[in-house]
C-alpha cells in the first residue's frame, strides 16, 4: 500500500471519530436536563408555561338590582379573583331603570360587557340579533331542572343560564295592615277580593291614604290578568297582538274608578314610583299598602324595613294566578374576546358552594340542587318569605311567556306612554285603545 492511500484512510478515520464525538456530546447535554425542564431562553412548544401562568384577563360584567345584590356580587367577584388571580373584573351595575337603554346602546356599538345579566323579556331580542354567544357547551348544568335550563334557549341553542327560580306576586306592609285592624291577605284570593281589599284598606286610612298600586300602565300585570281569564298573554309567542278589547277596557275602567275613590294614588304620585328605592318605592314610603314584586326580591324588600313586609300570591282568575319564571340570567356577549373565561366564571357562579354562601338568594332560589340543599338550613326569614311565595304559586301558576322579539319595547315604553295619558285624563280608555292598536301594528 503506497503512502497516498494510507493518508486517505487516516483522514477518513479522523472524520468518523469527530462525528461520533459530536453525537455523544449532544446526547450527554440533553440527558443533563431533568424531565420537564427547558433550556435557558427556550419556551415549551406545548404551551405548558402559558397554562401555568395564564395571561391576565379583565372581564366586564353588568347587572341590575338592589344594593344587597350589588354588595353580594362584588364579594363574589373578589372571591373568584382570589381563586383565579389572572381574572379581574370591571363591574357595571344600576337599578332596572335605564339598564336596558344602556345595554342596547353598548350592544349596537359592539361594546357590550363580556358578561350580561339578562332578563327573559329581552332574551329573544338579543339572541335573534346575534348579540349573545352560544353557551351550550362548557357549563355544568347537571344540577338544574330541565325546564329551568330551557328558559335560556332560543332556537334550541343556549344563550343564557338561569340564576334562580322565581315567582311573581304581591308584597304588602304587614305592620301597616295589622295596625289598621284588618286580616292579612291570604294566598288563593281572587281579583275581586283583591280590589275589595284595597277599598277596605282605603276606608281605614282615610282621605290621605292609598292602598293599591295603579296598574293601568303595567302591561305585564294586565297580561297575567288576561291569562288568568283564559285569553292568553297580551302578545302571542309568534309576536301577534293579543289584547282582548273588552277585558282590557274592564281592567282600565276598574283602575280609573279606583283612582277616583283614592284606592290607588293620583297619577302624579303613581308615576314617581321606583321599585325598591328606599325613598321612591311607594310601598316603602307608605303611599300604598300593597305592590307587585318578585320572590327573588324578598331580601331587598326586607332590607329596607326588616320584618315589616310579607308576600302573597297574585289574585286568582278562572285559569290560575301569576307564574313561575327564571329570576334572571347570565349571558355572554357575542363580541366578547373572553367567551371561554366568561363561561368558566358562570359555571363557578351557579355551582360553587363558597360563592353560594356569599350570594344567598340575591338572585332567587339557587338553581343547583346541591347548592340549594347546602344553603337551605341557613336561610333567613326574608329568604323563606320568597321561597314561600314560589311554593305557594307553583300549584296555581300559569305558563310563563317571555315577550317575543321587539315587544319588550312596546310593553315598557310605548304602552306606558299611552297608559299615562289615561291616568292624567288626557285620553279616555276608548281613545287609548285605538292608539294602542295602531301602535301595535308596528311590532307585528
Amino acid at each position: 500500500m503506497n503512502l497516498q492511500v494510507v493518508k486517505r484512510w487516516m483522514l477518513l478515520l479522523l472524520c468518523f471519530a469527530f462525528a461520533f464525538g459530536l453525537a455523544a456530546c449532544s446526547s450527554n447535554q440533553g440527558a443533563a436536563n431533568e424531565p420537564g425542564e427547558q433550556n435557558s431562553g427556550e419556551t415549551a412548544s406545548n404551551g405548558s408555561s402559558e397554562s401555568a401562568n395564564p395571561n391576565p384577563v379583565k372581564l366586564r360584567i353588568m347587572w341590575w338590582g338592589s344594593q344587597s345584590r350589588h354588595d353580594a356580587t362584588l364579594k363574589a367577584l373578589e372571591l373568584y379573583t382570589q381563586k383565579n388571580p389572572h381574572v379581574t373584573f370591571e363591574p357595571e351595575f344600576s337599578g332596572w331603570e335605564g339598564y336596558w337603554d344602556k345595554l342596547s346602546t353598548q350592544a349596537a356599538a359592539k361594546n357590550a360587557p363580556d358578561i350580561i345579566q339578562m332578563d327573559a323579556a329581552y332574551l329573544a331580542e338579543y339572541a335573534s340579533r346575534k348579540q349573545l354567544a352560544d353557551i351550550t357547551e362548557g357549563i355544568d348544568t347537571s344540577g338544574m331542572d330541565a325546564a329551568l335550563l330551557n328558559t335560556g334557549k332560543y332556537n334550541d341553542s343556549l344563550y343564557a343560564i338561569a340564576l334562580g327560580n322565581n315567582a311573581f306576586g304581591l308584597a304588602y306592609n304587614k305592620e301597616m295592615i295589622e295596625k289598621l285592624g284588618l286580616p292579612l291577605p291570604k294566598d288563593g284570593w281572587t281579583w275581586e277580593q283583591y280590589f275589595q281589599y284595597g277599598r277596605d284598606i282605603k276606608a281605614k286610612l282615610g282621605p290621605e291614604g292609598h292602598a293599591l298600586m295603579d296598574h293601568t300602565g303595567a302591561l305585564d300585570i294586565y297580561g297575567i290578568y288576561q291569562m288568568s281569564h283564559g285569553k292568553g298573554y297580551y302578545v302571542t309567542p309568534d309576536g301577534k297582538f293579543n289584547i282582548d278589547k273588552q277585558l282590557w277596557l274592564e281592567w282600565v275602567n276598574t283602575f280609573s274608578q279606583l283612582r277616583e275613590e283614592g284606592v290607588v294614588p293620583p297619577a302624579d304620585a303613581a308615576v314617581t314610583d321606583k321599585e325598591l328605592d328606599p325613598a321612591l318605592d311607594l310601598l316603602n314610603n307608605g303611599k300604598v299598602a300593597i305592590r307587585q314584586l318578585h320572590a327573588a326580591q324578598s331580601g331587598a324588600l326586607d332590607s329596607m324595613k326588616p320584618g315589616a313586609y310579607a308576600m302573597v300570591t297574585m289574585p286568582n282568575g278562572p285559569e290560575g294566578a301569576g307564574w313561575l319564571k327564571p329570576s334572571m340570567f347570565w349571558s355572554v356577549s357575542s363580541d366578547s374576546k373572553h367567551v371561554e373565561e366568561a363561561k368558566k366564571f358562570i359555571n363557578w357562579f351557579i355551582n360553587d358552594i363558597e360563592a353560594a354562601e356569599i350570594l344567598g338568594t340575591t338572585r332567587g332560589v339557587p338553581v343547583s340542587k346541591d347548592v340549594l340543599g347546602h344553603l337551605e338550613p341557613k336561610f333567613n326569614e326574608a329568604d323563606r318569605m320568597g321561597i314561600s311565595l314560589i311554593q305557594n304559586t307553583s300549584s296555581i301558576a300559569q305558563p310563563f311567556q317571555a315577550d317575543p322579539k321587539g315587544w319588550s319595547n312596546f310593553r315598557a315604553k310605548d304602552y306606558v306612554t299611552i297608559a299615562e295619558k289615561i291616568q292624567f285624563g288626557q285620553l279616555t280608555p276608548e281613545q287609548a285603545w285605538e292608539e294602542i292598536v295602531a301602535m301595535a301594528q308596528d311590532y307585528q
